[in-house]
């Protein structure tokens, strides 16, 4: 007979549903499901019957929590709350081994930690862009970039890529492609060193391939809910060829990657460039570089705007080309 109860027992706590987060407003009304983060004074509810919800700060009177957070509070550093309790109007209690009863107004920041060479993570955006121009020519253009990310253990793989194409009055004027692999090995939370290819094919330039082949230190100053702040430097070996010769030469390159989440993580503001000194008396330096803004419709939508700079100095003068980008895309 004890069996049979300690066996529905268990069998009833399996039945039981995840306890969510819970949301008590000024008003009286009280929300639940997944806090996400707080940045802003916007704090990000998921929901299973609206999806993302975003509460002003100041309208929230106390809230509570089962998961860790990583908060920050007015003039202090950050510190780290295992769960949050309701503590009465304007209140909380941080536990974290000890229980700290704080003034919300005090939190201007929640974020959850994420694990540190820990657990594996995977992340990615890809864009698509769609030109079509019917004047006195018919000129179709698309566009496909995207870019992921994996990280387990020590380990992080990082792929980019990009794909254009272009016909005019049915001739095709454009079609050339990108991809780039970096493996990144961390040696602490902060430092790694990072070995990575990069190959470009272009049927309609005189360089019509480009491989690079480059190794080096980088430093990871944040990499959280909000964002990220990589800075890579590194020795390469390039390789370019054309119809009728090939170069090869060494050279130096510092690359950053950065992206914040802005307004309650509906928009996201991101850059990323290299700039690379090619030890060849022709080529001052080289910079491929992009800044863009992405708005999140959905968990998965979003709308996205970019701006490309390609530049290139030597021999006394500079070209450079740029691009502006209006599209959609997936992110995950």
């Amino acid at each position: 007979m004890s069996l049979r109860i300690l066996l529905l027992c268990c069998l009833s706590t399996l039945w039981l549903p995840a306890q969510a987060d819970t949301v008590w407003l000024n008003n009286g009304d009280r929300l639940s499901g997944e806090i996400l983060l707080l940045d802003g004074g916007k704090l990000v509810l998921k929901t299973k019957y609206a999806g993302r919800v975003l509460i002003d700060w100041k309208d929230i009177e106390t809230l509570s929590a089962d998961k860790s957070f990583m908060l920050r509070r007015n003039g202090l550093d950050s510190e780290q709350s295992e769960r949050l309790k309701p503590a009465g109007p304007g209140m909380v209690r941080l536990v974290n081994g000890r229980e700290q009863v704080v003034a919300m107004a005090e939190i201007n920041r929640l974020v959850p930690p994420r694990p540190v060479l820990k657990d594996r993570h995977w992340e990615g955006n890809l864009d698509a862009k769609l030109d079509m121009e019917r004047n006195e020519d018919h000129t179709d253009e698309w566009r496909l970039k995207g870019d992921t990310r994996i990280e387990h253990g020590r380990w992080r793989h990082v792929l980019r890529g990009e794909l254009e194409r272009e016909t005019e009055n049915g001739e095709k004027s454009e079609d050339n492609w990108e991809l780039e692999y970096d493996l990144d090995r961390f040696l602490t939370e902060h430092w790694f060193w990072r070995g990575g290819y990069e190959q470009h094919d272009d049927q309609f330039e005189e360089i019509n391939s480009q491989r690079v082949l480059g190794t080096g230190p980088g430093y990871r100053f944040w990499d959280d809910e909000l964002g990220r702040f990589d800075l890579v430097t590194q020795f390469n070996r390039v390789r370019l060829e054309t119809s009728y010769d090939a170069l090869e030469f060494d050279s130096w390159s510092l690359e950053w990657d950065y992206k914040r989440l802005l307004w309650g993580a509906r928009v996201e503001f991101y850059t990323n460039a290299e700039v690379q000194v090619p030890q060849i008396a022709e080529v001052d330096y080289v910079l491929d570089g992009e800044m863009g803004l992405r708005y999140r419709v959905n968990d998965w939508a979003r709308l996205s705007l970019l701006y490309e700079l390609n530049q290139l100095r030597g021999l006394g003068s500079t070209i450079s080309d740029r691009h502006y980008l209006i599209g959609i895309g997936v992110g995950w």
